[in-house]
């Protein structure tokens, strides 16, 4: 099995408030403790326009220069980790949010982040691996909510853990390789040695949901609400809608775009689940009348695509034809639907090879047709 270590390209990605620390503190653990290590190739930080001046001027600046101190302290190779790399949350005008204080900033944070993860996540040759340890705790939940949507098995979620009183130390950014005392915030200034400063890495177990997700909120741009919104009508009671007069199929809640040969294939399936006949094999008698019947519901009896499916059929249903059909309309309904929720619409076999026989396996009780009248052909 592939480890995220394994991945040539492996990436970081941060959200953070006013405490910068939690990035060199968790690049700390993952490249220097952790077994196998996990070294970034590149880091992505997202924050307020306030936390991206503290990462500024904490890890990027010359001095102190928190994230190249802890590169050259532990032989770290190149990262990419650039002024560029620290991404600003933005309100509805585009303008840089100083903090998260209103439920249209946490909307738009909950957008920033989810669009963040689904790129960082579409590159099959990256493992990414997602921080929660800084920020508004709002940013960590939709930071973890959106890998649960859009992770992959090489994906992690984690939360750095660092205890006291070295946690939130504004001098503690990582423990050295050797001793260097700093002092604690409270009125007593007591010394610490950072070098003894003992780091932790929480390892978060998430569900991960991207094989049941459609392509289309996999590569579109849906916000957090509209991805959520998606998932939601995915997971309802299943239910085959087919409209012969819009021609149209919606499974479940969503719509499931299909050209008239395979929607009619479809149809046919359908409308014998529905009468209660059973499961055909493309070489049954009276097959290639009973499809034609449905697709001249659909286009219309005197119509040219008629009379061309017609002809191609004038010697009967052909099994490359008949797979033909029930592979496209599957291959549209895991499309529009996603592998995992696409399961109870699908075209399926029953019994054993070579004899198999397909249907729909969807009870007749969850078939919608419209209009609803229907007097085919029908072999027994």
């Amino acid at each position: 099995m592939k480890l995220p270590a394994d991945y040539p390209r492996r990436i970081l990605f941060a959200v953070a408030g006013l405490s910068p620390q939690i990035l060199t503190e968790t690049v700390y653990y993952l490249a220097v403790k952790a077994s196998p290590r996990f070294v970034p190739t590149e880091i992505h930080l997202l924050t307020t326009a306030e936390g991206r001046e503290h990462a500024r001027l904490t890890l990027l600046s010359k001095d102190p220069g928190w994230f190249q101190q802890l590169r050259h302290d532990y032989a770290l190779p190149p990262i990419d980790f650039t002024l560029d790399n620290i991404h600003v949350l933005k309100d509805e005008h585009g303008r840089p949010l100083g903090d998260i204080r209103s439920v249209d900033d946490n909307s738009h944070a909950a957008d920033h982040i989810t669009a963040m993860i689904r790129t960082l996540t579409a590159d099959p040759d990256a493992a990414l691996h997602v921080s929660i340890a800084g920020g508004r705790k709002t940013m960590g939940f939709y930071a973890g909510y959106a890998l649960s949507l859009y992770g992959r098995t090489q994906d992690r979620l984690s939360h750095v853990l660092v205890p006291p009183p070295y946690e939130g130390n504004r001098q503690f950014f990582y423990p050295r390789p050797y001793s260097e005392v700093i002092y604690t915030d409270d009125k007593h200034g007591r010394p610490l040695n950072t070098h003894e400063a003992e780091v932790a890495l929480a390892d978060i177990p998430f569900v991960r949901m991207r094989d049941g997700l459609p392509q289309q909120l996999l590569s579109g741009s849906a916000s957090f609400s509209e991805t959520v919104t998606g998932v939601q009508k995915l997971l309802a009671a299943p239910h085959i809608y087919i409209d012969l007069t819009a021609k149209q199929l919606t499974a479940g809640e969503r719509l499931v775009p299909m050209k008239p040969a395979e929607l009619a294939f479809y149809l046919w399936l359908v409308q014998r689940r529905r009468d209660g006949a059973s499961p055909v094999r493309w070489s049954d008698d009276g097959l290639a009348e009973e499809y034609l019947h449905h697709y001249g519901r659909l286009v219309g009896t005197a119509s040219g695509d008629y009379e061309r499916v017609a002809e191609a059929l004038k010697s009967g249903m052909t099994k490359d034809y008949f797979e033909q059909r029930k592979t496209r309309s599957n291959t549209a309904i895991k499309t529009a639907l996603g592998a995992i929720a696409a399961q109870p619409y699908l075209i399926t076999a029953s019994g054993k090879r070579p004899l198999q026989r397909f249907g729909i396996t969807l009870p007749a009780g969850q078939i919608t047709i419209e209009p609803d009248h229907d007097t085919p052909p029908r072999q027994p």
